[in-house]
C-alpha cells in the first residue's frame, strides 16, 4: 500500500509541471522505480546540466553546413487509413525524417487543420482507398475540402502521393488518384510521382519512400539513412507482426449457428501465451492463410507443371516449391484486370484480347471467377511455372474484427469468421481464410496471426459515455470486446446494441452473453432485427428508425455511435437512417443533418470499421 501511495504523490508532482502527457507519464516511470539516492544523484545531475533558453541557443555542430540545414523545407505527413496500414507506413516515414534533421508534422487528413494547408511547403499523402472508390473515414473532411471551392492555390506546395487498393476492385486506388490531380490542379508541384499498391504493398510503398527520401537527401544534401524497423506504438520493434505472424494454438472452434441455419459462423479462441502481442477492443487480427489443396493440385496438373520444382519466389532468392508457392504464397482465387493483362502475353488467343479491350466484360469475365477458371477457359501455356507465379499477386493476409477483450481473457484473442462458400459459373467456390478454419483449422492445430491497430475505432476515454453499437452477422464481434472491456473496467456508460441476421432461432450470434449482460444491467438496452422471420424483412436501419427519438436523444447526450460490417450495403443504409433521424427528430434541413453526421465523425463520435 506504501509504495502505491508513493507513486500517486510522484505522479502530482509530475502533473503540476510544465511537461506534456508523454513526457509526464515517462518521468512517472522512471521516478517510480528510482531509489533515494538515484534520485539525489539525478537532481544534482539536473542542477549542474546547462539550461537552454530564447537567448541561449544550443552550439551548434561546426561540422554542419548551416546553409543546408536553413534550407530544409518542412514536412507535413497525411494519411487517409481504414485498416491501419497507411498510418503505419506514415509513422515509419516520419521516423526516417527526423533521424535526418528534417522537421516533419504526422497525422491523419482530417486532424489536419485545413487552413494551413497553403501554409505547407513538403506535402506527403499517404491513403486507401475502400468501396466504391471512397475515401477512409479519416480523410473524408479532408478530400471534401480538397475538392471544394474553399481550397487554395497551392502554387508553393510541392507533394508525392502513395496510394493503396485492390486491383480487383473498379476503382483501384482513385482517392490517391484524385488527390494526386487535384493538388496538380491547385497549382503544387509533384515532388515524386504516385505509387498505387495493390494488396501486397509493402515492396512498392517501400520504393516510394526510398524515392522520396532520396530526392529530399540530393536537395538538402543529407547523408542516406538505413530503412528502419518496423515500430509499434511504444517505439519498439514488435517481436511479431505481418512479416513474422505467431503461430497460435488453436484453444477452441466452434459453430455458433444453430442447427438448420443456412449459414456457419466460427468463434475461435487463439492461445497468445508467450507471444507478447497485446491489443485493445477495436482492433484486427490478421490471419496468413493457405489456399486449398485440392485447387493447387488441379491448377497444377492443368498447366503440367511439376510440383514439387524449385522456383524464386523473392527478390533476395527463397526458394519455393511449385506447389508450396500456390499454397502459402500466392494468390489463385481472385482475378484482376491487371493480371488478364500480364497473362496476355503468353497467348494469342482473340476472345481474351475482345474481353480486354471492354471494360465492362472484363469486369463480367472475372467476377465469380479464379485462376483455375482462367487457365481453363485461355490455357494452357507452355510457360515455366516460375515466369507464370511472378504474374500473381502475393497471398494477402486476412484482418477479422478482434471478438474479445484482453483484460478480460489474457493471453487469448477470440474471432468470429463467417464461412463463406458459394456456387459461380458451375463450380462450388470457398473463402480462402474461412473455410480453411472452418474445415482445417480444428482445436490443437495453429494459425499464424498479428495484431493490426485500428485507432479509428475505438472506445471512449471516458466510461461514462453512451455508446451505440450497429452490426449485422459477424460486424457483430468488436461489440463483444467493447461489452468485456467496458464490464472489466467498471465504467457506468450505458450501452445499446443493434443485431441483425436472418433467423432468430439459429443466428442470434452469442444470444447467452448479450441476454447476460442484459440482466447485469451492462447492455442497457437491446434491439434486434431477424430479417427471415418477418413477412417484409426487417433490418437494422429500420429498428433505428422505430427508435429515432431515443436515438436522437442520446446523440444529444453525447453518446458514440458505432457501425461494424458490409459498407455497401448495411454501413450505407445504417448512415441514410442516421441523417433522416437527425433531419426528423432535430427539426433541420437535410444538408444541416449531413453536416451533423460530418461533425460526429469529426469529432470520434461516429465511426465505422466496414468492408
Amino acid at each position: 500500500m506504501r509504495d502505491k501511495q508513493e507513486v500517486e504523490t510522484v505522479q502530482l508532482e509530475v502533473m503540476n509541471s510544465p511537461f506534456n502527457e508523454k513526457q509526464a507519464d515517462l518521468l512517472n516511470q522512471l521516478l517510480s522505480s528510482m531509489t533515494e539516492n538515484q534520485k539525489i544523484w539525478l537532481s544534482g545531475y539536473l542542477a549542474s546540466a546547462p539550461v537552454l533558453t530564447a537567448e541561449t541557443p544550443p552550439a551548434t555542430d561546426s561540422g554542419k553546413d548551416e546553409k543546408t540545414e536553413a534550407g530544409k523545407r518542412t514536412i507535413t505527413i497525411l494519411y487517409g487509413s481504414h485498416t491501419g496500414n497507411c498510418e503505419e507506413l506514415a509513422d515509419q516515414l516520419s521516423q526516417n525524417l527526423k533521424n535526418k534533421d528534417f522537421q516533419v508534422t504526422v497525422s491523419s487528413m482530417d486532424d489536419f487543420k485545413t487552413k494551413n494547408l497553403k501554409k505547407t511547403e513538403d506535402l506527403l499523402v499517404l491513403t486507401s482507398t475502400h468501396g466504391d472508390g471512397d475515401p477512409p473515414d479519416n480523410a473524408m473532411t479532408f478530400y471534401e475540402f480538397l475538392f471544394s471551392k474553399r481550397a487554395p492555390e497551392l502554387t508553393d506546395v510541392r507533394y508525392s502521393v502513395l496510394s493503396l487498393g485492390d486491383s480487383s476492385y473498379e476503382f483501384y486506388c482513385q482517392t490517391g488518384k484524385d488527390i494526386d490531380r487535384r493538388l496538380e490542379e491547385l497549382g503544387a508541384e509533384r515532388l515524386y510521382e504516385r505509387v498505387d499498391c495493390d494488396l501486397d504493398f509493402e515492396e512498392p510503398a517501400e520504393a516510394w519512400k526510398d524515392g522520396v527520401l532520396q530526392k529530399l537527401d540530393e536537395e538538402s544534401g543529407s547523408a542516406p539513412v538505413e530503412g528502419l524497423p518496423e515500430k509499434n506504438e511504444a517505439g519498439i520493434s514488435p517481436v511479431y507482426s505481418k512479416a513474422n505472424p505467431f503461430r497460435a494454438d488453436i484453444l477452441e472452434n466452434i459453430n455458433l449457428n444453430g442447427r438448420g441455419s443456412n449459414k456457419e459462423t466460427r468463434h475461435i479462441e487463439l492461445d497468445l501465451e508467450g507471444s507478447g502481442i497485446d491489443y485493445e477492443p477495436g482492433d484486427s487480427l490478421g490471419i496468413l492463410p493457405e489456399n486449398d489443396e485440392t485447387l493447387v493440385d488441379e491448377l497444377i496438373q492443368e498447366m503440367s507443371w511439376d510440383g514439387e520444382a524449385s522456383v524464386t519466389i523473392t527478390k533476395d532468392g527463397e526458394i519455393r516449391s511449385v506447389k508450396e508457392a500456390l499454397l502459402s504464397v500466392y494468390e489463385t482465387t481472385v482475378l484482376t484486370k491487371p493480371l488478364l493483362e500480364k497473362a496476355s502475353a503468353f497467348t494469342d488467343n482473340d476472345e481474351l484480347k475482345e474481353i480486354l479491350a471492354d471494360p465492362e466484360a472484363v469486369k463480367s469475365y472475372i467476377y465469380g471467377r479464379d485462376l483455375l477458371d482462367f487457365v481453363r477457359d485461355f490455357g494452357p501455356w507452355e510457360v515455366p511455372a516460375e515466369e507464370f507465379l511472378s504474374i500473381l499477386r502475393k497471398l494477402p493476409a486476412r484482418l477479422y474484427s478482434i471478438a474479445s477483450s484482453s483484460a478480460a481473457n489474457p493471453d487469448e484473442v477470440h474471432l468470429t469468421i463467417g464461412a463463406l462458400r458459394y456456387e459461380a459459373n458451375g463450380r462450388q467456390r470457398n473463402g480462402v481464410c474461412s473455410i480453411q478454419c472452418a474445415e482445417r483449422a480444428g482445436a490443437g492445430s495453429t494459425l499464424p496471426v498479428f495484431v493490426q491497430k485500428n485507432r479509428n475505432f475505438r472506445l471512449p476515454e471516458s466510461g461514462d459515455t453512451k455508446v451505440i453499437m450497429i452490426g449485422a452477422g459477424t460486424g457483430v464481434a468488436p461489440y463483444r470486446a467493447f461489452l468485456e472491456e467496458r464490464e472489466e473496467r467498471e465504467d457506468e456508460g450505458e450501452n445499446w446494441l443493434f443485431f441483425g441476421e436472418q433467423h432468430f432461432v439459429t443466428d442470434f450470434l452469442y444470444q447467452t452473453e448479450w441476454q447476460r449482460w442484459k440482466k447485469d444491467g451492462l447492455l442497457s438496452r437491446m434491439d434486434v432485427a431477424f430479417s427471415r422471420d418477418t413477412e417484409e424483412k426487417i433490418y437494422v436501419q429500420d429498428r433505428l428508425w422505430q427508435q429515432r427519438e431515443e436515438v436522437f436523444r442520446w446523440l444529444e447526450d453525447g453518446a458514440y455511435i458505432y457501425v461494424c460490417g458490409d459498407e455497401s450495403r448495411m454501413a450505407k443504409d445504417v448512415e441514410g437512417a442516421l441523417k433522416a433521424i437527425v433531419e426528423t427528430e432535430g427539426k433541420v434541413s437535410r444538408e444541416e443533418a449531413s453536416d451533423y453526421i460530418k461533425t460526429l465523425r469529426t469529432e470520434k463520435r461516429y465511426q465505422r470499421d466496414v468492408y
